[in-house]
This record gives C-alpha cells, sequence and structure tokens, in this order.
C-alpha cells in the first residue's frame, strides 16, 4: 500500500493535535478524572483508531485494513500491560492521584517518539537484511516463554530497572509542587520526584517497546500501519489507566493471553523467514517451502485469545480474590501516603472499609495464599491507629 507524503504529514499532525489536545483541555490542570470522563473519553479515542482503520480498508484495500486492525489490536493489548508498570511506578513514588495525568501523558508521548525511532530501525533492517525477521522471531518466543515464567513478571515490581536508574542517577526534592518538573528550595531552584516519574514511566515503556515492535512487524511490514497501529494504540491510555484501574489486578490471565499472542507471532515471523530465506547455512541459501499464516487468521487468533483471557480473569474467583487483597494494599498506603488530604482520605477509608470486610469473606484456601500477609495486616493496623488518632485529636464541634 503507497502511502503519499501529504497523507503521512496530516496523520502526524492529527496524531500531534489529539495529543496538543488531551494536554490543554484535561491535563493542564490536575484532577482526577471521573470515572465518566475516563469512559467518554477512552471510547472516543478508540473510535477515532476504528474510524481510521476503517478508513484504511475502504481506501487501502482489505490485506491493509486487517493488518491495520491486528497491530492496533495487539498493540492495545501490551500497552494495557503496561499500565500495571504504571500503576506501580505511581504507587512507589507516591504521586498525588490528582497530578498523575501530566506524568503519564509525559510517558506516552515520549514512548511515541522513540518507537517511532525503533520503527523507522526496524524496516531499515528488514529492508536490508531478510534475516531479521529470524532474530524478530525469536525474541518473540523468548518473551513468550518469561512470560509464563513466575520471573517474567519481574517488571510488575516496584524493583523494576528504570526505576532503579532514574531514582540513582536524577535528586530531587523530597515533596512534590503540584504537578510542576521544579521548584525552589532552600533558595535553590530544585528538579521535584514528578520528573523522575516522568522519566521512569516513559523509560519503561520504551523497553517495553523492544518487545512491541517486533509484534507489530510480524504482521505488517507496512511502516504506515506499523506506525499508525502503535499510535493510537499509545492514544488514550492515559484515560485507560483511569478507567480500569480498579480492574488491572483482576486480569489475572492477561499475562498468559500475551505470551500465546506473542508466541504465535514469533512462529507466523519465522515462517515467514523461512519462506522469504537467503541465509547461506539454511537450506543453502533458497527459500523454504513452508506454510505461511494469513492476516485473516492472525487477527482471528488475536481477538479469540485476548476475548478467552478477559472473560477468564472476570469469571475466575482467583482473580476477584487477587483483585480484592490488591485494591486493600493499595488504598491504605495510599491512606497513609495522603495525610495532608482530609477529604481523599475520608473517601479512601471508607472504600478501606468495604473491602476488608470483603477480604474477610474471602474462602480460606484464598486468605492463605495471599502474599505478605503479616506485612498487610501491619498496614491495615497502622491505618485504623492512624484514623483514630486524627479523629480522637481533631476539635469538638461547636453546639449553638
Amino acid at each position: 500500500m503507497h502511502v503519499p507524503a501529504a497523507v503521512w504529514w496530516l496523520t502526524i499532525l492529527g496524531i500531534a493535535g489529539l495529543l496538543l489536545f488531551d494536554f490543554v483541555f484535561h491535563v493542564r490542570k490536575a484532577h482526577v478524572p471521573t470515572l465518566r470522563e475516563a469512559s467518554v473519553w477512552s471510547a472516543l479515542y478508540v473510535g477515532i483508531a476504528l474510524l481510521f482503520g476503517v478508513g484504511v480498508w475502504v481506501f487501502g484495500g482489505s490485506t491493509p485494513g486487517a493488518e491495520y486492525f491486528a497491530g492496533y489490536v495487539t498493540e492495545k493489548a501490551l500497552s494495557v500491560d503496561n499500565l500495571f508498570v504504571f500503576l506501580v511506578i505511581m504507587s512507589s513514588f507516591k504521586v498525588p492521584r490528582a497530578d498523575q495525568q501530566k506524568a503519564l501523558l509525559f510517558g506516552i508521548v515520549f514512548s511515541l517518539i522513540a518507537r517511532t525511532g525503533f520503527i523507522l530501525v526496524g524496516a531499515a533492517l528488514i529492508n536490508m537484511f531478510a534475516w531479521v525477521f529470524y532474530l524478530f522471531g525469536l525474541i518473540l518466543l523468548l518473551t513468550a516463554g518469561n512470560l509464563i515464567k513466575p520471573e517474567g513478571e519481574q517488571s510488575h515490581s516496584p524493583d523494576n530497572l528504570m526505576v532503579r536508574i532514574a531514582r540513582r542517577l536524577l535528586h530531587t526534592s523530597d515533596a512534590y509542587d503540584g504537578d510542576k518538573l521544579f521548584t525552589v528550595q532552600d533558595g535553590k531552584r530544585v528538579m521535584t520526584p514528578m520528573l523522575l516519574v516522568m522519566i521512569a514511566i516513559g523509560g519503561t515503556d520504551v523497553l517495553f517497546a523492544l518487545d512491541s515492535i517486533p509484534a507489530i512487524f510480524g504482521l505488517t511490514q507496512n511502516v504506515y500501519l506499523v506506525f499508525t497501529a502503535t499510535a493510537f494504540s499509545l492514544l488514550g491510555l492515559r484515560q485507560l489507566y483511569f478507567l480500569i484501574d480498579g480492574l488491572l489486578d483482576r486480569l489475572i490471565f492477561l499475562t498468559y493471553g500475551l505470551a500465546v499472542i506473542l508466541g504465535f507471532i514469533g512462529v507466523k515471523l519465522i515462517l515467514h523467514a523461512l519462506h522469504e530465506n537467503n541465509v547461506p547455512f539454511i537450506n543453502d541459501g533458497e527459500p523454504v517451502p513452508v506454510v505461511e499464516i494469513s492476516t485473516g487468521l492472525s487477527l482471528s487468533v488475536i481477538i479469540g485469545v485476548l476475548v478467552v483471557t478477559v472473560v477468564a480473569s472476570l469469571a475466575s474467583p482467583k482473580g476477584r480474590a487477587q483483585n480484592t487483597v490488591s485494591a486493600v494494599r493499595r488504598h491504605a498506603q495510599e491512606y497513609l501516603d495522603v495525610e495532608h488530604d482530609p477529604e481523599r482520605r475520608a473517601e479512601l477509608f471508607a472504600k478501606l472499609g468495604a473491602e476488608e470486610e470483603q477480604l474477610r469473606r474471602l474462602p480460606a484456601k484464598y486468605r492463605r495464599r495471599i502474599p505478605e500477609q503479616d506485612r498487610l495486616t501491619d498496614l491495615l493496623h497502622r491505618v485504623h491507629e492512624e484514623h483514630t488518632r486524627t479523629h480522637e485529636s481533631a476539635p469538638e464541634p461547636e453546639h449553638p
């Protein structure tokens, strides 16, 4: 599919315009998006991406259209997995809820710029060396294997590599100053932790790109489709973060679903590499007659795996139990962190009360599997002590 330069520039300007609109009308003023706001804008961005795909299908043909949709769905699923890490980073750096949007948007912009660079490098390598498909396929198969193993979940840990590097290299003030990147401390202009958070999120997302870019090149080698599918999967990620925040821990089988998808695309890439083979030590440098996986089959497998994964996760009692435990732990820690926001504290304590009741109702087999139970018990004890102390020290209301 040939794409004129004018269409390229219009697409880039359109994406830049959406990001600018997002910043001016939503992110510039710090606030916590309501469920309705997050839902409406998430649906709008998904709608724009789907409408764009319909345009590709109509003007470019069914094959490019199917390739775009396969790439978009895959990248969107991988970006949801990124949200686990974003949530951990926000918690690790104790970012105020109202100021998280700016950090997320910066991370998305930084990631889009970096991924564009990766796309251009990947396209150049593919044009120069046919054996790159073998390399991309191997990367995806190794990634799929690591996702299935327990150690593949290390990227969901607060001890993330990019977080450690950012903490070590950047020295910041101890406290946030709203969502400002710099503040004045002891008469000196210093960085706030917000800048460190942005770098940690952007850098972490770049690491994810090392998997996602080979994955989408396994579905289409058209650079325009690769770029647009990647860009539209990132647009709206900020709103999606707030929309499914409470459901992230519920998707317990998402990692396995992504492993299946990446493994499938890895096999597809290797089959394509064999079909185009010119490596001397494989079949004497001649193409190998193998069956190639069609774009239609790829799209069907990707959507099918994701549907099964999400439905199984939401229906799983283990998923509900894990979601409850994670919510209790997260809200308890946030309660202790927002000591100067009584209104937010009251909201969190009310949520925590309902979640603790759900925790007590969990079957014994799930309660026994709660990780670090002693630390969770101690955390809840500190919350209740703090709540009691705060209310006891509050002045008595005046009666007329």
